[in-house]
């Protein structure tokens, strides 16, 4: 089951919305990214996101926020796997379809033979 994207909308002053937009042209992002970026940055801090001013950004003159090198092998390995659990998803779901389909199959030829009927058959059975 996917989950829904819910709008939120709120209403800011002139000067405040366009130094939003600056923010927005400097990081090449629409307004709504640099939105969806905070929003989630802060749900992923539960709530306790501090704002750092401009000359408190780091002592080793590292811009804000840091950013961190990963390596390229390590980038292919998370796809790979993100694509192989992707189609494990995809399979398990197959195979539940196809549970069901059985389940729904027995249930409506449920098939009894029994013994009796078989001795008047023309074909006959030998055990042993």
């Amino acid at each position: 089951m996917g989950t829904k994207s819910k709008t939120i909308s709120f209403r800011v002053d002139e000067d405040a919305f366009e130094t939003l937009r600056e923010i927005a042209e400097e990081r090449e992002l629409s307004l709504s990214a640099v939105f969806r970026d905070y929003v989630d940055t802060l749900i992923a801090h539960d709530g306790q996101v501090d704002l750092v001013p401009a000359d408190e950004r780091g002592e080793d003159g590292e811009g804000f926020p840091p950013t961190v090198e990963v390596p390229k092998s390590f980038i292919r390995e998370h796809e790979r796997l993100e694509l192989e659990a992707d189609h494990l998803r995809e399979q398990l779901e197959e195979h539940k379809r196809y549970i069901d389909y059985l389940r729904e199959q027995a249930d409506e030829e449920e098939e009894v033979v029994k013994l009796e009927e078989l001795d008047g058959d023309e074909n006959t059975y030998q055990i042993g």
